[in-house]
């Protein structure tokens, strides 16, 4: 598929998407934003309290993974997107400062807010770098579990994603994400379609797909449900949505 797609114009669409969300939040997008969506999908509001609060401002996550992630004291935790940094400053609530916390992402505005909010709060096992989900910056085994929070399905070559994935997870690491998949496939004119790629339909892979990508490169899967409380919120989005069964599901897997 990443061949017969514009991979640069798509790019390019995710940033100026993602670049508007760190900056502002409050502006009308496809998605929902913010921290009722988050506490709607099933994050804790004690947990939502002690981050910063203009993290959760910028939240467009599509689902909650942290009770399949199981994280543990001392982890070293990454996560693919992590935009503002609501999820890695969750997870470092998680792990403690015997652990930490690598939040990964490629738009500049987004790392440069995370990384201001991390300072202001002194979050001091918490980091965030600039890379590709592709090509992850990381030596391989440096991580005990990967969570990622609808981004994957923003990739046009995910296969790649899930193998930098396993490489950089250490042995019997986990893997726990949310996305946006599909029950059907999608038509080209979607899937070109750059501002719903940018909003996180054009890419959504077909669910069984999906898993076989993830089983492919060495992960059993180990837990797989719906999100029925996640929808998208413009009428353009909806209705692909209804047409080709697109929706949020969460998943998590080890790597064997």
């Amino acid at each position: 598929m990443a061949n017969s797609l514009d991979v640069e114009r798509l790019e390019r669409a995710v940033r100026n998407v993602y670049r508007d969300v760190a900056e502002a939040p409050a502006e009308e997008y496809h998605f929902e934003m913010g921290r009722p969506l988050a506490e709607r999908l099933g994050y804790p509001s004690d947990d939502l309290d002690r981050i910063p609060e203009e993290a959760v401002e910028s939240f467009a996550g599509v689902g909650y993974h942290f009770d399949l992630a199981d994280l543990r004291e001392g982890d070293d935790v990454l996560d693919l997107g992590s935009g503002s940094g609501t999820d890695v400053f969750v997870a470092a609530l998680h792990v403690g400062d015997s652990g930490s916390v690598t939040g990964l992402d490629m738009t500049d505005e987004q790392l440069d807010k995370a990384r201001i909010l991390r300072d202001e709060a002194g979050m001091n096992s918490v980091s965030f770098e600039k890379g590709y989900v592709e090509e992850l910056p990381f030596d391989d085994g440096t991580f005990d579990v990967v969570i990622s929070n609808g981004v994957i399905n923003l990739s046009p070559d995910k296969d790649r994603v899930f193998e930098e994935t396993n490489r950089v997870l250490a042995e019997d690491g986990r893997l726990a994400i949310s996305d946006i998949i599909s029950e059907q496939p999608l038509p080209k004119s979607i899937k070109t379609n750059e501002d719903l790629w940018a909003a996180c339909i054009g890419g959504a892979e077909q669910v069984d797909e999906y898993r076989t990508m993830i089983e492919d490169v060495g992960f059993d899967v180990t837990d797989l449900r719906e999100n029925s409380t996640y929808e998208f919120v413009s009428e353009q989005a909806q209705g692909a949505c209804q047409k080709y069964g697109v929706k949020s599901v969460s998943l998590s897997a080890r790597n064997s």
